[in-house]
């Protein structure tokens, strides 16, 4: 937007604000959802939970009487409402708004549009697993094209949470555990659903979210405390925001956690000082649900009204629930408590966000047409199939037992994710559909030989005791090979879904171990939304592949990977525990003074590895990749340097592969204590057999600092180790200094 439009809308935002009442201001800065009343006995909330685990589908959903709170709409009372899903619906509230109110303030249509709308790609983190930033920003663009035709303008994502807890179940949102690869991604998000230009009939709001370390609860449990120093939050939890605030994202949603005390949703710190003060944030700051009267729970506040006031004046601009500042704000307003200026900066910053969008010009984005033309398209679904496929991680493929022949005489698929739709689409998918998704054991159907046997039977449940292990059994002994497909469901992972165990749950384990003593080849794919804790699959079956909850092209993705027609390159973004009693593990640990090792008193367990089952950065492929000859540019650089990193990688094996070359660095001695390695790098690259490629990566020298005792950014003098491979754990080792 030019300057002369900017310092059009400025006038025009100040004139709106000295129209509107005190009633009309406070409008702008709730935001509501449609109430829903006497569906099926239940709650709202009781409801939305529903729909969000899939026991209540969309088109029933949809049929549901509900209040959409017109009269209010018509007083102007309203500036965003959640929930809203349809070009029609949407367009007909917006009428009301824009040409029945007083004003005509347009309302903002928000969504948890979280991994896609109707075309549902894979969870967040699988996608990351990836390391395809480019991908996962035209993911978001399809997701917010689709969206936005259904009259969307806001999505509540993405979720930029570092997570180094497999128990929290909202890690199945995120990028994982590092931060560099988390910031990385999130500005590809953010540019996915912003697009080019914000004011496009295309383009949506992106929101990030949970400000902030709402990854890091105590014990894995959601909404639970958050305990850390000033420089573990600076250095590992906040960069993925400044990254986000850097591509220019429009709004943010505080977190319901406290930080050392101070919940998130009331934290000047935070909201004022850090990410408008030092990030240079110039959008709107929306709470998380219910999450300011929370304050009052968390005992910060000694009831809801003080919570509102704490929140506004901390620089919280909009309040995601029905209550809380349309109901305590009035009073303390009217008597002077509140400034009637905190709350105009509020409006003010709203207002913009609606102006930058181009609400006010264009309040109609869409209609019924465009929205049955867009959604789940073709050209939609090939990309969430390339996608998926990009998502796997191949984790074993003992004696090279993968790719599997498609003229195979019997396969024997087996689990109780097989056959699952539902499952497949994962945590957070509000508006897919069990029916648009192909389910691995189609996908499986589809892609072998016409001759071939395939013959499918459940096993066991997900969860509880009910079991066919039997009948299972018989099915699968005269096959030539087992396919299982186990973990867990949608909703035991996202929100309010964090675990205590992390293994295979309900009878899954047990039907693995009595397929395993058919002496058949057992192909494990593995179906979940955060790691898991697997070692007797890791010894024992043939092959395993981390598949993740992939959306609406599971099955085909998954074909293409068991039979041959993707070679898998994706790489975990999450370190795998051998058990939960590990957890929180994570690559990228400080280094101790007594450093795991063969004597009793170091840093270890005695009943157990201190190393991970699989580390952050592991994935195989269907061919080998030789690492050599690694040089660097210079082996001493300034601070405002950048540093050339070459390795030579040869593909060593039959068939053409990808491999995602990574780079770490070390600070062998700082006034700190620094993390035994970092990801500083990476590039993916594709190899023919035979071919050998000097993969070069650029290290800004700027990117090795860290915070010190007094909260400044340093980049110290001294000497840096520098490693390159395939993963955190293996890779070649050079050396260099800061000077």
């Amino acid at each position: 937007m030019n300057k002369s439009s900017k310092k059009d809308y400025e006038i025009r935002i100040d004139e709106l604000i000295y129209k509107m009442t005190l009633a009309e201001k406070i409008g702008q800065v709730v935001q509501l959802s449609p109430s829903l009343f006497g569906a099926f006995g239940l709650t709202p909330d009781e409801l939305i939970e529903k729909l969000v685990i899939g026991e209540i589908s969309p088109e029933e959903f949809e049929k549901i009487d509900r209040n959409y709170h017109e009269d209010e709409i018509r007083q102007g009372l309203i500036g965003a409402m959640g929930g809203v899903i349809g070009a029609e619906k949407s367009n007909e509230l917006q009428k009301i708004a824009v040409e029945e109110s007083r004003l005509g303030i347009p309302i903002l249509f928000g969504l948890d549009v979280i991994h896609g709308f109707r075309t549902v790609f894979p969870i967040p983190l699988a996608e990351a697993c990836s390391w395809e930033p480019e991908l996962m920003r035209e993911t978001a663009r399809i997701a917010a094209k689709e969206a936005s035709a259904a009259g969307i303008h806001w999505t509540f994502a993405p979720m930029l949470d570092v997570s180094r807890d497999a128990r929290w179940g909202r890690v199945a949102e995120g990028a994982g555990e590092d931060t560099f690869l988390a910031s990385i991604i999130a500005a590809s998000r953010v540019k996915g659903f912003q697009g080019e230009d914000l004011s496009s009939d295309e383009s949506i709001l992106a929101c990030a979210k949970h400000y902030v370390a709402y990854g890091a609860p105590v014990g894995g449990r959601d909404y639970n405390t958050v305990d850390m120093s000033l420089q573990a939050l600076h250095d590992i939890y906040l960069p993925p925001f400044e990254a986000a605030v850097q591509a220019g994202v429009a709004t943010v949603m505080s977190a319901f956690n406290d930080i050392n005390g101070v919940p998130c949703t009331t934290n000047k710190y935070l909201l004022t000082d850090v990410l408008r003060g030092m990030y240079g944030f110039d959008g709107f700051v929306v709470s998380d649900a219910n999450s300011v009267a929370e304050c009052a729970i968390h005992g910060y506040a000694e009831a809801r009204k003080e919570a509102s006031k704490k929140a506004i004046e901390a620089g919280l601009d909009m309040d995601m629930s029905k209550g809380t500042f349309a109901e305590d704000l009035p009073s303390q307003l009217e008597d002077g408590t509140i400034s009637e200026e905190v709350l105009n900066e509020a409006v003010r910053r709203i207002l913009r966000v609606k102006f930058k969008m181009g609400l006010f010009d264009n309040p109609y984005r869409t209609d019924k047409d465009k929205e049955e033309k867009v959604i789940l398209c073709n050209e939609h679904l090939k990309v969430a199939r390339d996608m998926a496929r990009r998502s796997i991680v191949l984790l074993k493929n003992e004696n090279e037992m993968l790719p599997l022949k498609k003229n195979l005489k019997k396969i024997a698929v087996v689990g109780p994710l097989a056959d699952n739709g539902t499952d497949m689409l994962g945590t957070w998918a509000i508006v897919g559909r069990s029916e648009d998704v192909v389910t691995i054991l189609s996908g499986i159907k589809e892609a072998v030989d016409s001759d071939t046997e395939v013959v499918y039977s459940k096993g066991c449940e997900i969860e509880g005791d009910k079991e066919e292990i039997k009948k299972t059994i018989e099915d699968a002994s005269d096959s030539d090979v087992i396919i299982a497909v186990v973990g867990e469901s949608s909703e035991m992972s996202g929100e309010a879904a964090s675990r205590i165990d992390i293994n295979l749950p309900g009878k899954q384990l047990e039907l693995l171990k009595e397929l395993h003593k058919t002496g058949k080849p057992l192909v494990v794919v593995l179906v979940n939304g955060r790691p898991l804790s697997i070692p007797w699959i890791s010894e024992n079956a043939t092959a395993i592949v981390e598949s993740w909850q992939l959306g609406v092209q599971s099955g085909n993705a998954i074909a293409d990977v068991l039979f041959g027609d993707y070679n898998p390159s994706g790489k975990l973004v999450s370190t795998f525990p051998y058990s939960v009693g590990q957890v929180p593990i994570y690559y990228n640990h400080p280094m101790t003074g007594r450093p795991a090792g063969k004597i009793k008193f170091t840093s270890k367990y005695i009943d157990g590895p201190a190393e991970p089952l699989y580390p952050f950065g592991f994935g195989l492929s269907y061919t080998n990749f030789e690492y050599s000859n690694m040089s660097l540019s210079a082996n001493k650089v300034t601070k405002d340097s950048k540093l050339k990193v070459s390795v030579d990688v040869k593909n060593t094996g039959k068939v053409q592969g990808e491999e995602i070359v990574q780079l770490y660095v070390y600070d062998v001695v700082a006034s700190r204590v620094r993390p035994v390695k970092e990801l500083k790098g990476f590039k993916k690259i594709m190899l023919k057999p035979g071919q050998l490629e000097t993969v070069s990566i650029e290290l800004d020298i700027n990117t090795l600092g860290f915070h010190d005792e007094n909260m400044n950014y340093v980049v110290e003098e001294g000497l840096f180790k520098i490693y390159v491979g395939p993963n955190s754990r293996e890779g070649l080792e050079e050396e260099f200094y800061v000077i």
